[in-house]
């Protein structure tokens, strides 16, 4: 690493803002899926799939990419969503073997919910975000 990209202590104090800033909404985000009647995770599945652009719904493949996670892991998180009845699966009508996601509306009432809630913290949260690279 050359001196002159050696981070500076202002760049220390600037990351840990940004991760403390970061990890103070993930934290109150999980607070309000709870109170939601629904995990962090079913949370984030919810989003997935009515956030998935296009015009078709997303497939578990697709759902597995947006969560970062193992094919098989999002298998389950889905069961569950499914018996808590916020998921409904759909095979695909050309290939059967493909299976699409959509909200049923309890899950689609969810997520408008904390979506709503979301976008209003997150109109808060950029007092508390550093400003990387800004000279000073």
């Amino acid at each position: 690493m050359s001196p002159a990209r050696r981070p500076a202590q202002r760049d220390y104090e600037e990351l840990l803002r940004f991760r403390t800033a970061l990890r103070r909404f993930l934290r109150w985000s999980e607070e309000q899926a709870r109170a939601a009647d629904l995990t962090p995770a079913q949370h984030q599945l919810l989003l997935a799939i009515k956030g998935h652009p296009g015009d078709t719904a997303p497939t578990v493949g697709e759902i597995a990419d947006y969560l970062v996670t193992k094919h098989h892991s999002v298998v389950e998180l889905i069961d569950r969503a499914v018996d808590a009845g916020v998921v409904e699966r759909h095979r695909d009508a050309e290939d059967g073997r493909v299976v699409h996601l959509l909200l049923t509306p309890l899950g689609e009432e969810r997520i408008e919910t904390l979506s709503a809630l979301a976008l209003e913290e997150l109109r808060d949260l950029p007092q508390f975000l550093p400003r990387f690279g800004d000279p000073g």
